[in-house]
């Protein structure tokens, strides 16, 4: 039956069409991952075989040596780094048995191609030396007959041949070659050429000098261009200093060498092993939005994202044993299933050193069965070294008869008892040390009730096989899970519990149960001790050190805490005036008493309400601290002694800008008034979007604003309206005795005085008020939702409004009193109307990041505009009007004399930038800090 791959092919990766071959060869690009797959099938296989474990081999160009090999259900990926392109071919092949195919090219040779470079260079006294004896200052050097060997890093040269020219340093005359190294290949990305022959040089050098300087160029044979360096310079290995002296004569042919290796066990995350499990899932009951359903985290997936440990690597030491027939060096099926075993997990393992040590019994001669004992570990040599596996890899020693472990052996023809005792020792022992998988244990956290309710998990661990484990008899992994439970509710100690079955329920819990009365110490449920539940899964491929944790549980309370706050001062924050009538004087001044009142003694008029709730247990118990009162308390004065800061901003920026632009005398007063706050807020430990591994703190803040600081102006429009009639009248030159009748008759009025004359025979009490107020009550809801533990991206920001108020003002004449008309002839000579807009801006600024959650408010008072109409009965204005009949057209019964648009009565300004710069003080307040 003709089943397994026949072809394979490039799934995803970049490469270049134009220097490949579809089907045959491929040329990659450099340092970037190409995955590969099985294009097609040989006819004979079945689905269930597509579905199995496919062995990837990577092998040199001849297919003699498997440079890596790796199972896998899917592809196989490889990345070829800079200093192996060039013109050698790996070829990578694909096996369903694990057996290479030596007769079809099943196959794709693959090379990666990049610029040309010499990346680094340097002149040693002995191979593989990490001493450079380069350098320009003449303090290193050789004598000519001395050996030296050149080591160059290349880029984009591996496999192929360069010629190396030497060349000396003239100072007098041009630069001069005097050697050249031809068909030197570049292996592994790397030329180490032993040059033997430096005493021929000295026959070249013109005007010998005490200490000669020497350096390379090199060219690539089938470009014939010189290789440069980053720099662009094709000048290297600058420079060998050669003093005149000789040391021999011998000009013995210069040698390229392999680069010199030492093989160490790999340190990888990804182990190969047959022992294996593949993936963890752990699933929990939870609640969403009222309903019931399971979460399930992938704790773990065939290795990604592991983590590797800091501390040095795990090793362990492997030792398998293949025995002889007497005097034979065939090795037998027991023998071959063993070292196939063993061969596979070599290849899976690059860079151990295997040590083989074999022997022989003592029948016979010691000097015979020396060579017995060599030839019986050659054997094995050999079956490793056509399994693929590298030849350079594998010491192999023949220890004869001489067994340390045994002072009988050594001498010829002793004689044991026991027939077993010469088939023990008629054997080869297969020893090496690799570096076995201890990455970082994996956390998982989650939120559970207290001991008494418990939450139920499903843990399911996928592809857990331990039948194929490569640990001897007594350390061999067994297919078990186990948990232990280091709970503080646990009286008698850790409790362990073990599991054969890859999928089973364990309920874990939080220590809530002994603090059910004291519900305030897990107020913040982040910070209190979790309960711990180590889960244990090991094999060869992952975790092989049993002591290490796979996955540690951490268990914290279910707990859930709901936050009411309210607060409502009753004072003003701030108030300030100018020019007003007395009236209005003494009730400014009364406020005004209470606020420094407030400011002497260090507190605040105000109504508290305050409401902390928790919940745990699955809802099922709850505690509530709830306090209502209203009260004159100082712990709340230095909260809100920023605020007081504000409000002094607004009205000392407002009468500034007052005083600087409108006509002085205008009556004006500014209040701030005070916050009446609800506040919200819910957390609760929760795993973040889009991670179910992790937990953070779910945080729901709500503010509701009524108003969170309120802005009223009241300007006596009655004065702008005087002043913008005389204007009208007179030109402006009227303005200032106009403005004082007006103050005086107004104070006056205010008042209340007798109005009228004998003739008109009555009088009346008289109430005028022509005052302009804004009011900035603003009511404003935000919330803002977000998990410590999540991403920006995720966090969730709502406000009802962006709190630009705009307030539409109407000016009219009120007048107490029944006969109005009368009134109004004796005593005002007008009627007015006007209108005024303004808006103040209000906002929250949130800003969060990864260090937290951040408050700015946001205040100013975007500035007042105002335009009036004044107006005087047509009666009047026949009176005075110079054009009579113009007047008697008037439809309404009404004469417009002025009109206008009183531009800035206050101009916009930045309340809380003004305080920053004032003060300098930054607005930003902390409200969370994720550490």
């Amino acid at each position: 039956m003709a089943k397994g791959v026949k072809k394979i092919q490039i799934t995803k990766g970049l490469y270049y069409p134009d220097m490949s071959v579809k089907g045959q060869r491929v040329t990659l690009k450099p340092d970037q991952w190409v995955y590969f797959g099985v294009e097609e099938w040989l006819p004979d296989t079945t689905a269930e075989d597509k579905k199995k474990e496919i062995i990837w081999m990577r092998q040199t160009n001849d297919k003699k040596i498997i440079i890596n090999q790796a199972p896998s259900k899917g592809g196989y990926k490889f990345l070829i780094s800079k200093q192996f392109c060039g013109s050698y071919h790996y070829y990578i092949e694909a096996s369903l048995s694990g057996k290479r195919d030596p007769k079809n090219n099943t196959g794709l040779y693959v090379k990666g191609w990049c610029e040309p470079k010499i990346v680094s260079s340097k002149w040693t006294t002995q191979r593989g030396s990490k001493v450079s004896i380069k350098n320009q200052n003449k303090v290193n050097y050789i004598s000519y007959g001395h050996i030296v060997y050149l080591n160059l890093i290349t880029e984009g040269l591996n496999g192929n041949n360069v010629i190396i020219e030497v060349w000396n340093q003239q100072y007098a005359r041009e630069d001069k070659p005097i050697h050249v190294y031809t068909n030197v290949q570049v292996i592994d990305g790397e030329v180490n050429l032993k040059i033997e022959n430096t005493y021929s040089w000295m026959a070249h050098v013109e005007n010998i000098q005490n200490v000669e300087e020497f350096y390379i160029k090199v060219k690539d044979s089938a470009s014939k261009k010189y290789i440069k360096d980053d720099r662009g310079d094709d000048l290297h290995a600058i420079y060998l200093n050669v003093k005149n002296k000789v040391v021999t004569t011998n000009a013995n042919v210069s040698k390229n060498q392999t680069p010199t290796k030492v093989y160490k066990p790999d340190v990888s995350a990804v182990r190969y092993e047959p022992c294996k499990f593949e993936v963890i899932n752990i699933t929990e009951p939870e609640v969403k939005d009222g309903k019931a359903e399971n979460t399930t985290a992938l704790l773990f997936n065939n290795g990604d994202g592991l983590k590797q440990l800091k501390t040095g690597p795990l090793q362990e030491h492997i030792q398998r044993t293949i025995f002889y027939k007497f005097d034979s060096t065939v090795i037998d099926k027991d023998g071959e299933a063993i070292l196939n075993n063993v061969l596979k997990f070599l290849l899976e393992h690059k860079d151990s050193t295997i040590n083989l040590s074999g022997y022989a019994c003592v029948i016979g001669k010691e000097n015979y069965n020396k060579g017995l004992s060599q030839k019986r570990s050659d054997i094995v040599k050999k079956f490793f070294a056509d399994g693929g596996l590298d030849p350079q890899r594998i010491i192999s020693t023949g220890k004869g008869e001489v067994d340390p472990t045994d002072d009988k052996m050594g001498r010829d023809n002793i004689k044991y008892k026991d027939e077993k005792e010469y088939e023990n020792n008629r054997r080869v022992d297969i020893s090496f040390v690799f570096n076995a998988h201890d990455a970082q244990t994996i956390m998982y956290e989650l939120v559970a009730p207290s001991i008494s309710d418990k939450k139920e998990l499903t843990v399911d661990v996928i592809g857990f096989d331990t039948k194929i484990c490569f640990r001897d008899s007594k350390h061999k992994h067994k297919k078990e899970i186990y948990v232990v439970d280091v709970g503080q509710a646990i009286d008698a100690g850790d409790t362990k519990k073990v599991f054969t079955t890859p999928s089973f329920n364990y309920s874990v819990y939080s220590d809530l149960s002994q603090f059910t009365a004291l519900p305030v110490r897990y107020l913040w449920p982040a910070g209190t001790n979790p309960n711990q539940f180590h889960l244990h899964v090991h094999s060869c491929r992952y975790y092989s050190n049993e002591k290490r944790t796979t996955v540690l549980m951490k268990v914290y309370p279910d707990i859930k805490w709901t936050l009411s706050f309210t607060l409502n001062l009753t004072n003003d924050l701030s108030v300030t005036w100018m020019n007003m009538d007395p009236h209005e004087h003494k009730e400014l001044q009364k406020r005004a008493g209470k606020m420094g009142a407030e400011k002497r003694w260090k507190q605040k008029d105000a109504s508290l309400g305050f409401s902390l709730k928790a919940k745990w247990n699955n809802d099922k118990q709850e505690d509530e601290f709830k306090y209502e009162y209203e009260t004159k308390f100082k712990k709340i004065y230095d909260t809100f002694a920023s605020i007081g800061a504000v409000s002094d901003g607004i009205t000392s920026q407002a009468k500034g800008k007052v005083r600087s632009i409108s006509p002085k005398g205008i009556p004006v007063s500014f209040a701030v008034k005070p916050p009446n706050l609800e506040l919200s807020g819910n957390w609760l430990l929760k795993h973040p979007k889009d991670n179910n591994k992790i937990l953070g703190t779910e945080v729901a803040i709500g503010l509701k604003a009524s108003p969170l600081i309120g802005l009223e102006m009241t300007v006596d429009l009655l004065g702008a309206l005087v002043f913008g009639i005389s204007g009208a009248v007179s030109g402006g030159t009227a303005a200032p005795g106009v403005t004082r009748l007006y103050q005086e008759i107004q104070g006056k009025l205010k008042s209340g005085i007798d109005v009228g004359n004998d003739n008109a025979g009555f009088k009346a009490s008289v109430d005028i008020f022509m005052d302009l107020i804004i009011s900035s009550i603003i009511e404003v809801e935000s919330e803002f939702k977000f998990n410590t533990a999540g991403k920006l991206k995720d966090s969730d920001f709502k406000i009802s409004a962006k709190s630009k108020l705009k307030v539409e003002l109407k000016v009219g004449v009120k007048i107490q009193g029944e006969v109005s008309l009368a009134i109004i002839k004796a005593e005002a000579y007008f009627e007015a109307s006007a209108s005024g807009s303004a808006s103040v801006t209000f906002g929250h600024g949130i800003n969060y990041d990864e260090k937290g959650l951040y408050y700015r408010p946001a205040l100013g008072f975007d500035g007042l505009d105002a335009q009036y109409l004044v107006t005087i009965s047509v009666g009047l204005a026949i009176k005075i009007a110079k054009n009579k009949h113009k007047v008697e057209e008037s439809r309404n019964g009404k004469y417009e004399i002025a009109k206008g648009e009183y531009k800035n009565v206050i101009p916009p300004f930045d309340v809380i930038k003004e305080l920053e710069s004032y003060f300098g003080m930054d607005a930003n307040i902390p409200i969370i800090k994720n550490d």
